[in-house]
């Protein structure tokens, strides 16, 4: 049979053919077919040659087509035939679809879609002919019966794909159906429908399914729907991330984990890359990308930013159109979110309205900790992230040349946190991907390199980090670093030190990096730069300090910590000992040449050498030798000379120009530190040996020696070294400057013998007045250096040079000299003690100790670069002020005072105050430790106790100390308030009130304390006032709003000022004491309008996220009924602050304020509070378009204030504006203020209409200023004018018109 339908089919006509299928029955074709196909001989030309015989034409060739059609679709889903019939089959099918009538495609498609819908495809091969079917029904124009009406075969493709779409779908086949519409011709509503279904499918699909189905869908998003796909998948990846960390971070005894977290991050590599590759090829997706991702920044912006999109941003940098404003876009995103955490931080009032949420600087580096799962595409995008952000936000120079780097200030911390960020990036992606590590390095060190004048210590440190993290691994990359000493003698010398402080552990595990550095240094050290002089010297004391020589102490003095990779690398110690020791002498022999360099060269060598001794004893005796052959160049040895010392020879004269050759105190100063050193560390351990005796009689030479000068300087005269009150000090001369570089060096002389009498003096009392004799020295020369300074009116007297006092010896001195009762010791202590000058001094010096640390971070002298030990002073020092200001209250000591400057009492307090500051901005981890070394009671048995003590209690019980002194000084007369004691009371009041936790009841006692004394105190002292008022504004916002505070505030000052309307007599509230007629303008008034302006910026960020919230809302309708809910919170919040702001403003628009900056500032206020009330209406008015009503709040706020007060407001500005008519530049504000009012009107009137609420019934509304030019009357005008061009009242008239624009350029 199958042979003769065959021969029939080869003729030419299908006459035959037709009648002989005709007289078949149809079970004998459909086995014929079975039989063929199975067989797998030839179907596929049986298939076609009845197809060939049943035309579409005839009704029965129809049928048989559509049933042959459908049985063939039911074999091939079967899985008996082999591939290759099967594909042959498909392909036949799909070729005789069009030719098949518009019904029986409808009924094709019916019965596909039932199958997918019930589920009974087997293996799913026929649904390829599905898109054929759809595509030949949206063909066929003629209507079709379909339901019980009739359609087009548009209209009917687009039912079919929507009774599809909205049935179930097999887990197995979405990915075939997904895949199959983009070969179906689709309408934009018919994609929506595919995608909406295809993206419902994700949760219910296994991980490793989802990358194929996401690529068929971008496939399709081609056609439309891209912010959809995009969106969808987002979202998916977003919740799947959120859900897979709070299993990690929730309970361990959950069982299962949903998904393993490797798999998760290379399916979300795998769709990453996917989304990428077809954003390459349609970059409408890529602007649809970064659209959607922007939209969501309006309001809040973590919400579209997850770890997901973050690296989906990150990896579209590769792709170089979009590459600037993906940066662009993170790097806003990320100062955003730190502004937005600073906001938070600052007021209690957001803090109870905003629930907490993630940052996105925790998303970036989230992505960095998964970009481990092989997101190699994201790696690039980190590093230039973290370099834009390092470079954008990175400390700035400001005029002085010093950088701004550890500013405290609020306005520098997002963009500080930002900075840091940047730094964490890179150094995490450091850490990770080792294909990357090269280029990172090189950027450092390029910036390192080339931006030598702008500040740079955020990429040194980094630098630092990234070689603690692994030296050995650099040493692939030290070509690079070898290739960055090249440089040194071009940088400037601090960006030098801390360049190879942080490559240190480089040199130890590299030779040929060592050597390299040696090089550059000894060429450095004859460069003709003195800059590029001294770098080399600190370069090799650098060196001197880190190659330990066999034998030396142990490094636990040090004052740089190793990290344990550094300390790991050093294995063959034995060998690199006796190897160091060569190459430190070597290093010795080129540092003695820089002795005779200039002052500056010598003068770092002297400052440095103290460091390298405690890290190198075996040093002691080459670099001892060093110093006292320098010494003896300047030492008078006959011991009846005076003076002991050389002056002129450490004075150099080149012609007219005199400068400084030898800086004598500092080479006395470096003899004198190592001298105690080595007593008290060496020797010790090495009694009883030979070469000991040797050593001691060397450095007991040099104990006489300083003894000698000691004795010599007591008995000389200020006219043996020339420099009694005769002598010229002018800076003009040159004899003046000569003098002036003699004196600072006597005076340096007499502080370090000061320094080591008292090292030495084991309470001697002859020792005490030796050190009393040599203060007085020092104290006669620097009042004449004073007094000569005052006279030639030159700033000399600020500019004394930094003490030679370390720290420890400051700390010692002022222990002993107020806290030590040990009686043996009183007879001697009495003699320092009975100067008020010497005491006086001691206190100075820690406090300009304390300022060299708060500017530069650390302080000069020995251990100056060490933090412990500078800490370790600090609480020592600090311990002895707090006591000697509680002890001896200033006023007590003022009353037996004779001398003029500042009491000791009060010197103490200036220096808590800056220690207070000082320590947060340094030691903020150990201000626990601070706050303990601060109690007195030492008792070993409370120690365990005092471990469980909080800050917070700590700090309550020094607050209390504060509280009492202030309140005595508050309860004196008016003639006898210290007001400079005052405000550093109020300082340090201020300054400890930051270290109190806002949730604890000692921060609502404090706060309580200050409103207390506002309330009940007056005084006239404008500076007390305000920063009283400060303390009392900063505690208050952590701890509720404060509005209250300020319109009560307002209610004073417009009591003590009075009312603009001079008839009108106000009634004096009295809130606040402390707003008197002197405090109320401009202190306090300028107070609370900063105040007012900030909680205005608050409302301001609460109303662009509400209105962020409503943008990202669907219009529908339960969608707009489930979220206004969650806001009513912060709209009534909102409108709440509002409501006492204007009642604020009100009081202060009607108070009689002098002209000036209170006035020019509450009207940029007024204006702000107008915008911010037509942002508010005009976010009602999205709610509105939405919900379609306004919440009853908005109406009480228009009702109760606005309406009559807007109306008086024009009334009240007129005579503002003539108020301030005599100072024309204050006027400018007004037009402004106006301007605001009448948009807040405008978008009111449209809210009225939109929400059927007149809101505009108790309004007064402006007059309207629109005008018209008529053209045809200023013609006629303008003609007049030229023929009466020479009568008098018209020349008087042009004279007239003339006077207007003269005003506006004097306004100018």
């Amino acid at each position: 049979m199958d042979q003769k339908i065959l021969s029939l089919a080869a003729e030419k006509t299908a006459d035959k053919l037709q009648e002989f299928l005709q007289t078949l029955r149809e079970d004998d074709l459909t086995n014929l077919l079975q039989n063929q196909a199975v067989k797998g001989k030839v179907a596929g030309a049986l298939l076609r040659a009845i197809f060939k015989g049943s035309p579409c034409c005839e009704e029965a060739g129809a049928l048989r087509r559509r049933k042959i059609y459908t049985y063939c679709i039911q074999l091939v889903e079967s899985g008996d035939l082999q591939k290759e019939i099967a594909s042959e089959i498909i392909g036949l099918l799909m070729l005789e679809a069009h030719h098949f009538p518009g019904p029986l495609l409808v009924e094709l498609a019916n019965e596909f879609i039932s199958a997918v819908r019930e589920g009974s495809l087997v293996n799913g091969k026929s649904l390829e002919l599905l898109p054929i079917i759809l595509t030949a029904l949206a063909t066929k124009k003629e209507n079709l019966a379909y339901g019980k009406g009739v359609l087009s075969g548009e209209e009917c493709k687009k039912q079919l794909i929507n009774i599809l779409c909205s049935g179930r779908w097999d887990q197995q086949y979405v990915i075939q159906l997904t895949s199959m519409f983009k070969d179906v011709p689709l309408t934009a509503e018919e994609v929506e429908f595919v995608v909406e279904k295809a993206l419902s499918m994700f949760s219910k699909m296994n991980l490793q399914e989802i990358p194929p189905l996401v690529y068929q869908l971008l496939v399709l998003s081609s056609k439309g729907s891209r912010k959809s796909v995009l969106e969808g998948i987002i979202a998916f990846f977003s919740a799947l991330d959120k859900q897979h960390n709070e299993e990690q971070t929730g309970d361990e005894l959950l069982d299962v984990v949903t998904v393993p977290s490797g798999e998760l991050r290379h399916v979300e590599g795998t769709i990453i890359l996917h989304i990428v590759f077809a954003i390459k090829l349609d970059y409408e997706l890529g602007r649809e990308l970064l659209k959607h991702l922007k939209a969501g920044q309006q309001g809040d912006s973590t919400n579209n930013l997850s770890p997901f999109s973050i690296a989906l941003l990150l990896s579209v940098t590769r792709i170089q159109r979009f590459q600037d404003q993906v940066l662009d876009l993170l790097k806003t995103s990320v100062v955003k979110s730190f502004k937005d955490l600073q906001l938070l931080q600052g007021s209690k009032f957001l803090q109870n309205l905003v629930p907490h949420r993630s940052y996105v600087s925790t998303m970036i580096l989230e992505v960095v900790k998964n970009s481990v799962h092989s997101w190699d595409h994201v790696t690039q995008g980190l590093v230039e992230l973290g370099f834009i952000l390092m470079d954008s936000y990175g400390p700035k120079k400001v005029l002085d040349g010093k950088t701004i780097e550890t500013s405290p200030s609020l306005s520098r911390m997002p963009n500080q946190h930002a900075c840091k960020l940047g730094a964490n990036i890179l150094l995490e992606t450091f850490k990770i991907h080792e294909m990357i590590r090269q280029e990172i390095l090189e950027q450092v060190l390029n910036r390192v390199v080339t931006r030598a004048s702008s500040p740079i210590s955020h990429f040194l440190d980094l630098l630092s980090n990234i070689v603690m993290y692994a030296p050995l691994v650099l040493q692939s990359c030290s070509s690079k670093v070898t290739e960055a000493f090249d440089y040194l003698s071009f940088l400037p010398l601090q960006t030098v030190q801390r360049l190879l402080k942080a490559v240190q552990p480089l040199l130890k595990v590299s030779m040929s990096m060592r050597d390299s550095l040696i090089l550059v240094l000894r060429k450095a050290m004859f460069a003709n730069q003195l800059d590029a002089r001294k770098s080399a010297v600190a370069g090799f004391l650098l060196l001197l300090k880190n190659f330990k020589v066999l034998g030396s102490l142990s490094s636990s003095q040090c004052s740089q910590s190793l990290s344990f990779s550094q300390v790991h690398v050093d294995v063959h110690s034995h060998y690199n000992s006796v190897a160091n020791e060569t190459f430190c002498l070597e290093i010795m022999d080129s540092l003695r040449r820089c002795l005779s360099q200039q002052a500056d060269v010598r003068l770092m060598l002297y400052e440095g050498f103290y460091d390298v001794l405690r890290r190198n004893s075996q040093l002691a005796n080459s670099i001892m030798q060093t110093l006292l052959s320098q010494l003896k160049q300047f030492y008078e040895p006959k011991p009846d000379l005076l003076p002991p010392l050389k002056l002129e020879a450490c004075i150099l004269t080149q012609g007219d120009k005199i400068s400084l050759q030898e800086p004598l105190d500092y080479l006395l100063c470096c003899i004198q530190h190592c001298l105690a050193w080595y007593k008290n560390t060496v020797i010790p351990l090495q009694q009883g040996e030979e070469e000991a005796e040797e050593e001691e009689a060397f450095y007991q030479a040099l104990d006489d020696i300083l003894e000698s000068i000691t004795n010599r300087m007591i008995k000389s005269e200020l006219e043996d070294f020339e420099l009694d009150k005769s002598a010229d000090f002018s800076q003009s001369t040159s004899i003046g400057i000569k003098n002036n570089i003699c004196a600072f060096l006597v005076m340096g002389v007499c502080e370090v013998l000061i320094e080591y009498n008292f090292s030495i003096s084991n309470f001697s009392k002859n020792k005490f007045e030796d050190i009393l004799s040599l203060f007085m020295c020092y104290k006669k020369l620097s009042d004449i250096l004073n007094e000569k300074a005052g006279k030639a009116k030159t700033k000399m007297a600020n500019k004394t040079n930094d003490s030679l006092l370390s720290m420890k010896f400051v700390s010692s001195l002022l222990t002993v000299l107020f806290r030590d009762s040990i009686q043996s010791h009183q007879e001697s202590l009495s003699v320092l003690r009975s100067s008020s000058e010497f005491m006086r001094y001691a206190v100075n010096i820690a406090l300009q100790k304390v300022q060299q640390l708060k500017e530069t971070g650390h302080v000069s002298g020995p251990d100056g670069q060490n933090p412990d030990k500078i800490f370790q002073n600090l609480c020592d020092i600090t311990r002895v002020l707090l006591w000697r200001y509680t002890s001896i209250p200033t006023s007590v000591e003022e009353l037996g005072k004779k001398e003029k400057g500042k009491s000791i009492s009060l010197l103490c307090l200036e220096g808590l105050q800056k220690i207070f500051s000082a320590v947060q901005q340094f030691y903020q981890p150990k201000i626990q430790q601070f706050l303990r070394a601060l109690d007195v009671t030492d008792k070993e048995g409370e120690e365990r106790e005092d471990a469980d003590v909080s800050v917070t209690q700590r700090t309550a019980f020094q607050i209390r100390q504060f509280q009492r002194s202030l309140l005595n000084l508050l309860s004196s007369q008016e003639e006898d308030f210290n007001s400079k004691e005052a405000l550093l009371l109020v300082t340090v009041l201020t300054s400890l009130s930051k270290l109190l936790e806002p949730s604890s009841p000692q921060f609502v006692q404090m706060l309580s304390w200050t409103s207390k004394i506002c309330k009940e105190n007056s005084r006239e002292d404008a500076l007390f006032c305000k920063s009283l008022m400060n303390l009392l504004f900063s505690l208050h916002v952590l701890y509720k709003s404060p509005v209250i505070l300020l319109r009560d505030l307002s209610q004073d000052i417009h009591g003590h000022l009075g009312d603009i309307d001079q008839d009108v007599e106000v009634e004096k509230t009295n809130h606040f004491a402390i707003v008197n007629l002197r405090t109320a303008a401009p202190t306090i008034c300028l107070l609370v309008l900063s105040q007012a302006e900030k909680v205005l910026e608050e409302v301001d960020w609460l109303i662009t996220k509400l209105k962020g919230q409503v943008s990202q809302e669907t219009v529908s309708e339960e969608a707009s009924s489930q979220t206004t809910l969650p806001n009513q919170p912060v709209e009534k919040a909102i409108v709440m602050q509002l409501g006492t702001l204007l009642t604020f403003f009100h009081e202060l628009v009607q108070t009689a304020l002098p002209s000036g900056s209170c006035v020019d500032t509450l009207l940029k206020d007024l204006c702000k509070m107008y915008t911010t009330l037509t942002a508010l209406v005009r976010y009602y008015l999205q709610v509105c378009q939405s919900s379609g009503g306004i919440p009853k709040n908005m109406e009480k706020l228009n009702k109760s204030k606005s309406l009559n007060y807007t109306g008086e407001k024009k009334e009240k500005l007129a005579t503002v504006a003539t108020a301030m008519a005599r100072v024309l530049r204050e006027t400018k504000p007004i037009p402004n203020l106006i301007f605001a009012i009448e948009q807040y009107e405008k978008f009111l009137i449209h809210l009225s209409k939109r929400s059927k609420v007149n809101l505009m019934q108790h309004m007064k509304l402006s007059t309207s200023r629109d005008f018209k030019i008529k053209g045809n009357i200023l013609d006629m005008v303008l003609r007049e004018d030229g023929e009466d061009e020479n009568e008098e009242g018209t020349a008087s008239e042009h004279g007239e018109q003339n006077k207007e624009p003269a005003k506006k350029k004097r306004k100018k």
